[in-house]
């Protein structure tokens, strides 16, 4: 989801946070364990993490520059709670739109001052270009060996940026985000909707319902750059297609093609949605954080985003939503999710580079930031599988979204998100084509062969 992957850096407003996805939006692989084991004595572990504070940030003051996408209160509340448990860092921080972060990242990156950590947008270029830190180093330092390896393996690449999956480690996640579908739990009552789609054609059927009676079946970003169209393709790509190949397409691998008879089927069923009037008919005009002030005032029965926005309607809006997981096309058959991590990296030229490897260590390991990460980020913590997801209450969004995780996870239904296949794909291929086709101007089979050769075209690039 990466956006995101869509996403949200938060400037504290008294509106309801805004929305992240990944553009990510993404979006989250390896999910955790939730198994405990005999923990060190506390003094134990106190001295052995302030022996690693020291070694790696230093005694002397210290001022971490970071770069986070606008929206996502989460990065940004671990930052706080790290300067009370270590007082000696203090932060200064720039947020911009994930799309911004995007098409800004190489010129700052390559730059006199980059940041000393930042969300990452696609990976590849940045790697291919020499302008992340090789975190293969910090790997051994901190014992990343703990984690599953399925957690990291979105964020290794090759030195040449193609494939990804394989080769050094050159991001992290601050937690591991999910898909899916919210809904209004009231619109929901008026339809006669009781219990989440099983089917597609459950889904198919919940909006034709919804579209009679007057309620906009579903509300969706489009705009600003970020083509939101793309997480309910994926959805129907899945259920047409598979998971594997959608995962080869994503980590470049050699032969992966997108234009396939089964995309064909999944982007002509969005077309006739859209055709079909499910969507709000500005999508094309309506950005991420708009789409999710409207769904919270009430104006669609769904939307098509991931997990990180849990922890904001358990906080805001208790009990008004409720989340599912993409419906298969059989009953009882597998389900799958954009599923990978919120990715920061640290640049090459960063001044600090070891403390915000520390910090991205202690964002996964630490007791009290895996609380904020679920209460806050409304997302799996990641980490070692040994340790505890922290609990959270039932009934809520959150536990939902966690339990459906687990759903994902025996499936073995994680997907990448299409809009990290490449650098450029995102922008300059998928939002304009699925913008193009919502306005009625592509055909399903022309949105697949614009993007597969742009995708052929950005691999084959010196």
């Amino acid at each position: 989801m990466q956006e995101r992957n869509l996403s949200r850096g938060q400037r504290r407003t008294k509106r309801l946070r805004p929305v992240r996805l990944g553009g990510q939006a993404a979006l989250a692989a390896g999910l955790v364990a939730a198994s405990l084991v005999a923990a060190a004595p506390m003094g134990a572990q106190a001295a052995a993490s302030a022996a690693s504070f020291a070694a790696n940030c230093g005694t002397k003051p210290v001022t971490m520059n970071a770069y986070f996408e606008t929206g996502f209160p989460d990065p940004i509340d671990l930052t706080q709670l790290f300067t009370k448990q270590y007082p000696s860092v203090t932060w200064k921080i720039r947020e911009d739109q994930f799309a911004t972060i995007t098409r800004d990242a190489p010129l700052l990156l390559a730059g006199p001052n980059p940041p000393d950590i930042m969300r990452m947008p696609q990976l590849n270029g940045l790697v291919k270009d020499r302008l992340l830190k090789n975190l293969d180093g910090y790997f051994k330092t901190f014992g990343w060996s703990k984690f599953p390896a399925t957690q990291l393996e979105s964020m290794r690449v090759a030195p040449s940026g193609a494939p990804q999956g394989v080769g050094p480690l050159w991001a992290m996640g601050l937690n591991y985000s999910m898909t899916g579908v919210f809904y209004n739990k009231a619109l929901a009552a008026k339809i006669g909707m009781t219990t989440a789609p099983s089917t597609l054609a459950q889904l198919d059927a919940d909006m034709a319902k919804a579209k009679a009676a007057g309620i906009l079946p579903v509300e969706q970003f489009n705009g600003d750059g970020t083509g939101g169209l793309v997480f309910p393709l994926q959805f129907l790509a899945a259920d047409y297609g598979s998971v594997k190949s959608l995962n080869a397409w994503v980590n470049d691998q050699p032969g992966a093609n997108i234009d396939t008879p089964a995309n064909i089927k999944a982007v002509t069923h969005l077309q006739q949605w859209i055709k079909a009037g499910y969507f709000n008919s500005d999508a094309n005009a309506v950005g991420y954080s708009a789409m999710m002030s409207k769904f919270e005032a009430g104006t669609g029965l769904f939307i098509f985003d991931g997990d990180w926005e849990s922890g904001n309607f358990d906080t805001h809006l208790p009990g008004k939503f409720s989340f599912f997981l993409f419906p298969p096309l059989k009953a009882g058959g597998p389900q799958a999710a954009m599923s990978a991590p919120l990715t920061y990296g640290i640049p090459a030229g960063a001044a600090h580079a070891s403390c915000a490897a520390f910090f991205l260590n202690w964002a996964a390991t630490n007791a009290a930031a895996r609380k904020l990460n679920v209460q806050v980020g409304g997302s799996n913590p990641g980490g070692p599988a040994t340790l505890p997801i922290p609990a959270v209450k039932p009934g809520t969004v959150t536990f939902q979204t966690l339990a459906s995780g687990r759903t994902i996870s025996k499936d073995n239904g994680a997907m990448g998100f299409l809009a990290n296949a490449t650098g450029a794909i995102y922008a300059q291929a998928w939002t304009p084509e699925v913008q193009k086709l919502f306005a009625g101007q592509e055909t399903p089979a022309g949105l697949l062969k614009t993007v597969q050769a742009a995708y052929k075209q950005e691999l084959s690039a010196p």
